[in-house]
């Protein structure tokens, strides 16, 4: 069974420990932006398994008519950790789980360097369906889709988000910066203050295995400000 470290070598990064003391560069404000999610409160299971059949069956935009399926998400539905991508691609589209191709395989190793495995973790994407030949989302879709995203949200209540690509990151701050422009630091969700850091997509990295480095110090950043989250809560 291959270490962490060799994970690492792989992801073209220098291994070395994470620890408690990692400097963490977090905003002490909540990003602008509202949601119409309302506050977070107690969710049963019926209200999750509601959601999933309202993306199986919408329509709302046009790609309905261009999917093979929907895409939820997969994990477990009360993780400490969410992370959030741009939409499906030709293989979710045809498995109907996220992150299944050549990137969900990447993702595994990046989660395996943070000691994290899929079944602790929740994963989704900002849009449910497939956009045709795996084109850019258009506004109009996200912002017909993005609500599922948040009821999500509300309902998984994690201790912290990681949005991997620009269009994850926009549709959760609510802005309209570049990926270099939010990365480096935390941000906050701002329906209920959840610490948020934005990282290089997967699919991308695959791209441009020279931002492997930069994504590294993302996942160090999620990290420490996870182990913050947790010994905040401990004390």
């Amino acid at each position: 069974m291959r270490s962490r470290s060799q994970y690492l070598r792989e992801m073209g990064l220098t291994p070395w420990s994470v620890t408690a003391g990692t400097r963490v560069l977090a905003s002490q404000h909540v990003e602008p932006g509202s949601s119409d999610v309302g506050s977070p409160g107690k969710a049963s299971l019926s209200d999750w398994t509601s959601l999933q059949r309202q993306v199986s069956n919408c329509m709302k935009c046009s790609l309905h008519t261009t999917r093979k399926t929907t895409v939820f998400g997969k994990g477990d539905p009360k993780a400490d950790w969410l992370l959030v991508g741009e939409a499906p691609g030709a293989e979710e589209d045809r498995q109907g789980l996220p992150f299944v191709g050549r990137a969900g395989q990447l993702l595994n190793r990046m989660l395996f360097s943070m000691d994290l495995s899929r079944n602790e973790v929740f994963v989704a994407n900002v849009l449910k369906c497939r956009p045709p030949d795996n084109r850019d989302p258009f506004g109009e879709e996200v912002s017909m889709c993005e609500s599922f995203l948040h009821q999500q949200i509300k309902f998984i209540q994690p201790k912290i988000i990681l949005a991997m690509g620009r269009f994850a990151a926009q549709a959760l701050l609510r802005v309209d910066q570049t990926i270099g422009q939010l990365r480096g630091r935390v941000h906050r969700y701002p329906a209920y203050n959840t610490p948020l850091v934005v990282t290089y997509h997967p699919a991308y990295l695959l791209r441009s295995p020279q931002a492997k480095g930069k994504t590294w110090e993302d996942l160090v950043l999620a990290l420490a400000e996870f182990r913050q989250v947790t010994h905040s809560e401990n004390i």
